[in-house]
């Protein structure tokens, strides 16, 4: 097992660049089977769960040809074999491969996905659609069998807006016959990605990035491109370490349409920041002012970036507030914080954090992800020393984080434990 060693309070200077989305990729991969042909990915981010998905293509005898942050994915001899239980308890977004399998051979076998523990994340909108769309879905021990002899297009209404749902319905239908049309459905800029590049395999797909996504279906798919987008996710983890311990750190690779929700509470902090293009530069602010946050789906605040916001506000000058209406297990950062120092008490599913506390560095543990980048940002500006163990967490999402905070002035390591 392995552990991150992070040297405190070292000041933040230079540039970092945002690698390519996470949430956009680990979407986009399983999305490549649905060619007929063969497809290409740029920029996607060197991380933990982009090797467990080319894994699950190679189980599937897809051709992987990978080269820096390239991917070349031929699916034509594509065998629709089940998907492994040892692969896919890694991360949840293994059930993408639900929705593509069913769309590209009508028939999917699959374990049950994985992911980090933040509370229940059933997959009941998935199904649905599928249903609605003719499958006929059958849970046999560990694993879901979804056979369907026809595809044929429906109007679906989500109850939620949930990101992987609308993803996964569109990955369904785009071979359909007719047309499907979802409703209420996630507007996040990752859907947007996944839009584009079935459009530039040929599918007929309107509306993604609005609550009403229309898809007519095709019988076809050719070779496509995408570029995956900036992570919001991780530009706001170093945005924010900017504000803890930057001087004129440069963020590179800031859309500001994906981020306004962040960028308005910053600016309502009284956070030093300048917007240029896609390039952020962040001081550190003395004098924060305390904010109140309720995480929402998009545009809102992004669930994602609670726990590490978390870190900011307990630098700001009074009670800020953080409610969690997401995800029903996201305080898992919270005891670690506090144990090194911070004020947070934990009221149902709001977080109450008293500021200004001073931070001290402590062996602390990455709950999942999102709490292990609060934590990685809790070390940067502590006194002394943090240690960080169970990182695989932290690796899933960022991608060559300590190379990145090294390169801008951190002291940061990865030793065995």
């Amino acid at each position: 097992m392995k552990k991150i060693v992070i040297e405190g309070n070292q000041t933040l200077s230079g540039t970092i660049n945002i690698d390519g989305a996470k949430n956009s990729a680990v979407a986009l991969i399983p999305a490549a089977i649905l060619s007929d042909e063969f497809t290409t990915i740029y920029n996607v981010p060197n991380i933990s769960d982009k090797n467990v998905l080319i894994n699950i293509l190679k189980d599937l005898n897809c051709q992987v040809l990978e080269t820096d942050n390239i991917l070349n994915i031929n699916s034509s001899s594509l065998k629709n074999v089940l998907i492994r239980e040892d692969l896919t308890s890694k991360l949840r977004a293994s059930y993408y491969f639900m929705g593509a399998l069913l769309g590209k051979c009508k028939h999917v076998e699959i374990c049950l996905p994985g992911g980090c523990n933040i509370g229940a994340r059933p997959i009941d909108y998935h199904l649905k659609g599928f249903e609605q769309l003719g499958a006929k879905i059958t849970i046999e021990d560990n694993k879901y069998i979804i056979d369907a002899k026809k595809l044929e297009g429906a109007k679906i209404y989500l109850d939620f807006p949930s990101v992987g749902a609308t993803i996964n319905i569109m990955l369904a239908s785009v071979k359909a016959s007719g047309t499907t049309i979802i409703y209420n459905a996630a507007k996040e800029p990752e859907i947007v990605n996944v839009a584009t590049f079935l459009n530039n395999m040929g599918a007929k797909i309107t509306g993604a990035g609005t609550s009403k996504i229309k898809i007519e279906g095709v019988e076809f798919l050719h070779k496509g491109i995408i570029e995956v987008i900036p992570d919001r996710i991780e530009a706001a983890t170093y945005i924010i370490a900017g504000a803890l311990v930057g001087n004129n750190l440069k963020i590179n690779g800031v859309i500001k349409e994906h981020m306004e929700s962040l960028l308005s509470k910053l600016s309502e902090m009284n956070v030093n920041y300048k917007l240029k293009d896609f390039e952020l530069t962040i001081s550190k602010t003395d004098n924060m002012k305390p904010v109140s946050i309720k995480s929402q789906v998009f545009p809102g605040f992004v669930t994602d970036m609670g726990q590490p916001m978390s870190v900011l506000l307990t630098q700001c000058d009074g009670i800020s507030f953080f409610e969690e209406t997401i995800y029903d297990n996201r305080m898992g950062h919270v005891k670690y914080l506090n144990n090194m120092g911070a004020d947070i008490k934990v009221k149902e599913n709001t977080e109450i954090i008293c500021g200004k506390t001073k931070l001290q560095g402590k062996k602390v543990i990455a709950t999942d992800l999102r709490a292990g980048a609060s934590l990685v940002l809790a070390g940067l500006v502590a006194d002394k020393t943090t240690e960080i163990s169970q990182i695989d967490h932290i690796l899933r999402g960022y991608a060559n984080i300590v190379e990145k905070l090294n390169n801008v002035g951190a002291k940061v390591k990865i030793v065995d434990e």
